[in-house]
């Protein structure tokens, strides 16, 4: 019978390299290097499963220079989603459908019976823009009669964009329009500004209408002239033109917010410049 005799261990390291490669593993555990001189680990340790993402560990005497370190492919990294808040304000005279307008396009649904709106009021919209973009629309839905009082300041700071609602049965509403423009303008710009984008609704266009909404042709005129971004005949009980107005007002807002960014990078890269050029300057007034 033959004795079988165990086999000798022939890389054999003196405790002080195995205590050493311990306390390397434990420190790199996360970045384990698979280019190191010997594969194998002490007795008790086993190298990860899966290779790192990162490659952090050095040999002994090396030191971190930036170079020769693994290139990792983020391919299938998907973009960061952008999210936006705006706020939007809804203006008019009173019992145009303000309120209607919101909950159709908020809460989808409409109803005759509602109380008149008392100083503001408000709602949040959520759209899922696209697979990259989320938009909170924060509307404010502002009293008719504020327009007469000193609080309209106050409610439209910080607004990037605005509805104006008049009735297409009362004549009377359409004739405040310019007023609540106007006033509009006075008292909210956007940074550079110019005035907040504006959307003109010419609500109830499921009843007869009167005065200048008859004509489209003028109307594309006065939308022009008082500079409104567009109009659209809009019924919140048909649900008419809603998501068409809103849609048309936010490809406006992210069109001057894209804008405004790129003016706002060539200022910064403009006082960049100036900058270094009078260091540069002074540097050399300095040394004569």
């Amino acid at each position: 019978m033959i004795e079988e005799v165990p086999e000798k261990r022939l890389n054999r390291r003196t405790r002080g390299e195995r205590n050493k490669r311990r306390e390397r593993y434990f420190l790199f555990n996360e970045s384990y290097d698979y280019d190191t001189e010997s594969d194998d680990l002490s007795d008790d340790m086993s190298p990860p499963s899966t290779p790192p993402a990162n490659n952090n560990f050095f040999k002994d005497g090396e030191k971190s220079s930036g170079e020769g370190k693994p290139k990792t492919s983020y391919a299938n990294k998907t973009t960061e989603r952008k999210d936006h808040l705006y706020k939007i304000l809804v203006i008019g005279d009173l019992g145009a459908g303000k309120t209607s307008i919101i909950k159709r396009y908020v809460h989808r649904f409409f109803t005759q019976h509602y109380r008149a709106t008392i100083g503001v009021d408000f709602a949040l919209k959520v759209l899922n823009w696209d697979e990259n973009t989320l938009i909170r629309l924060q509307l404010w839905d502002i009293a008719g009669q504020e327009r007469y009082g000193n609080m309209t300041r106050v409610y439209y700071k910080e607004a990037v964009g605005a509805f104006i609602v008049f009735d297409v049965t009362r004549i009377t509403t359409f004739e405040s329009v310019a007023k609540w423009k106007t006033d509009l303008d006075s008292k909210v710009q956007l940074s550079d500004g110019s005035p907040i984008p504006c959307v003109l609704l010419a609500n109830k266009c499921d009843q007869p209408k009167e005065g200048l909404v008859n004509n489209h042709n003028k109307m594309d005129e006065y939308c022009k002239e008082n500079g409104f971004t567009a109009w659209f005949e809009t019924s919140a009980k048909d649900n008419i033109n809603i998501d068409e107005a809103a849609r048309a007002l936010v490809n406006k807002i992210l069109e001057n917010d894209t804008l405004l960014n790129v003016e706002s990078a060539k200022d910064q890269e403009k006082f960049s410049i100036t900058k270094e050029a009078n260091a540069q300057r002074n540097g050399k007034l300095c040394s004569c």
